[in-house]
């Protein structure tokens, strides 16, 4: 069988591949703990499910415009001028199937082949292929030191003739870390200066901590006209617990929008309807879901920390948003993909390989399960991995003896 040269180089997901996993083992009967999960348990809105359900009553689950139905670009130019302070035109939104979509149409619209795309590490593990499927380049930033935050001369030094675009996640997946406004606002002026577009991956951008704001990139922006490239992008997956409705959206100057409607006709043609109307019932409603869950994830982030912290060994920056965190473990060892694979097998703990983010020897971990999981999940890679820890632990109903350190 034949496959191109192109699919035959883009890296499966490393973390479906470990929800896969996951998953199977629990079929069996294990008493795995997934500390990779990248969604929240919280619930859905009431209101985006009552949205929705009221479209399928109906029987007439139709085609939508390709950039999404008026009523949910109405709520995403509101949802920009509550929370950006940004005033937008319905020409300058689109909706997609997620923020991952969101990004792959916006780079096949703005990406030749062997553009180059500026990517910040640690980064959410699909930047660097979603970029080689436009036949782009990536170019990865490596802060020094162990930081989660790269300066602008880091930046500047890999930024050539070729750079087309940099990616920013803030608050970043997979570190928790939320860049500051100095940066921010170095990269907006920079861009603008070089004419570089600068996405902004801002899926995470209400769940911050410690009374943290993250602040919007267009406060710090001089060219507001239709030229700007300056581009956002956002979605209902993280912020509302919606991960499987599968909307997010971009906003770009027109020309961009209007060729990204072009690109998305072709594809998907358009976003679900009951998933758009879902989406506008989360944003146009009561927002204080969206707060609970923020205070039970800074709670988790607070008993995370705590667990981490009392692990000899360890090293871990705190973080201030998400719902990650992205501890050092090179201490017990260097290869990531090794010691995930190690923790599942003896321990049935899921982790994600900090390798797959652009940070060997570490591990992403997720808080947004409960407190138990948590505890439980962290007392048993102590378990594993710290040869003080008592030789015997139990796993569900079994008893299990250390005998590999």
């Amino acid at each position: 069988m034949s496959i191109s040269q192109l699919a035959s180089q883009i890296a499966e997901s490393p973390t479906l591949v470990l929800n896969e996993k996951a998953r199977l083992l629990r079929e069996k009967g294990e008493a795995v703990i997934h500390l990779g999960a990248g969604e929240p348990k919280s619930k859905a809105p009431f209101e985006a499910l009552l949205a929705a359900s009221a479209q399928l009553s109906t029987a007439e689950v139709r085609y939508t415009p390709t950039e999404g139905v008026p009523s949910l670009i109405k709520a995403v130019i509101r949802y920009m001028e509550e929370n950006y302070n940004k005033f937008v035109g319905p020409r300058n939104v689109i909706v997609s199937g997620g923020a991952k979509q969101s990004l792959a149409v916006l780079l096949t619209t703005i990406i030749n082949p062997q553009d180059e795309v500026v990517i910040l590490a640690p980064y959410w593990v699909s930047y660097p292929e979603m970029v080689k499927m436009v036949y782009g380049i990536p170019v990865i930033v490596t802060p020094e030191d162990g930081r989660f935050e790269p300066t602008m001369e880091d930046i500047t030094q890999v930024v050539g003739s070729y750079t087309k675009a940099i990616i920013v996640n803030s608050p970043n997946n997979p570190s928790g870390a939320v860049y500051s406004e100095d940066l921010i606002a170095e990269l907006v002026t920079y861009c603008e200066k070089k004419g570089i577009y600068l996405i902004m991956d801002d899926i995470y951008h209400k769940l911050v901590f410690d009374n943290k704001k993250v602040p919007s990139p267009y406060q710090f922006a001089t060219d507001d006209s239709e030229n700007s490239k300056l581009v956002v992008i956002n979605g209902v997956s993280k912020l509302y617990a919606m991960t499987g409705f599968r909307i997010g959206w971009t906003i770009a100057n027109r020309k961009v929008i209007e060729t990204m409607i072009n690109v998305q006709a072709q594809t998907t043609t358009c976003p679900p309807l009951p998933s758009q109307l879902a989406a506008v019932g989360a944003i146009n409603g009561p927002q204080s879901n969206v707060e609970n869950m923020r205070l039970t994830l800074q709670n988790n982030r607070d008993i995370m920390m705590q667990e981490l912290e009392a692990f000899d060994g360890v090293r871990i920056s705190k973080p201030s948003g998400t719902f990650y965190c992205l501890p050092d473990f090179r201490a017990y060892r260097q290869n990531s993909v090794e010691l995930s694979d190690f923790l599942l097998e003896k321990v049935m703990v899921v982790t994600v390989p900090g390798g797959e983010f652009g940070m060997e020897g570490h591990l992403r971990l997720s808080y947004c399960g409960s407190v138990k999981e948590i505890m439980d999940g962290v007392a048993r890679i102590k378990w594993a991995l710290d040869p003080n820890s008592p030789n015997e632990i139990f796993i569900g109903d079994r008893k299990l003896v250390r005998d590999w350190l």
